[in-house]
C-alpha cells in the first residue's frame, strides 16, 4: 500500500466515522428530542412544586407562630399556678396558725 492509498483509505474511514456519527446523533436527537406538550406539562409541573412549596413554607410559619403562642400560654399558665400554690401554702399556714391560737384559747379556756 503506497502513500496515496493509505490517504484515500484513511479519508474514507474518517467520512465513514463521520458519517455513522451524525446518523446516530440524528437518530438519538429524533427519539429523545422534548415536544412542546413535554415542555408546557414541566412547566406546569414546575409552577405545581414551586406552589406547594409556598405551602410548605406558610405551613411552617404558622406552627412555628402556634408554638411560640402556645409557649407562651404554658409560661403563663405554670407562673399563675405557682402563685395560686404560693397562695393556698400560706393560706394553710394562716389556718394552721389560727387552729393553733384556738386549740391554745382553749386550752387556757376551759
Amino acid at each position: 500500500m503506497n502513500r496515496t492509498e493509505f490517504i484515500v483509505v484513511t479519508a474514507v474511514v474518517l467520512l465513514a466515522a463521520f458519517a455513522l456519527g451524525w446518523f446516530t446523533y440524528w437518530l438519538l436527537h429524533r427519539f429523545l428530542r422534548v415536544t412542546d406538550s413535554d415542555m408546557g406539562e414541566l412547566d406546569r409541573m414546575a409552577a405545581a412544586l414551586h406552589e406547594a412549596e409556598d405551602l410548605r413554607d406558610q405551613a411552617i410559619t404558622y406552627v412555628q407562630e402556634r408554638e411560640a403562642e402556645l409557649t407562651n400560654q404554658l409560661v403563663q399558665t405554670e407562673a399563675e399556678l405557682a402563685a395560686a400554690m404560693e397562695g393556698l401554702r400560706d393560706a394553710r399556714a394562716e389556718a394552721a396558725a389560727l387552729r393553733a391560737r384556738l386549740q391554745g384559747s382553749r386550752a387556757t379556756g376551759s
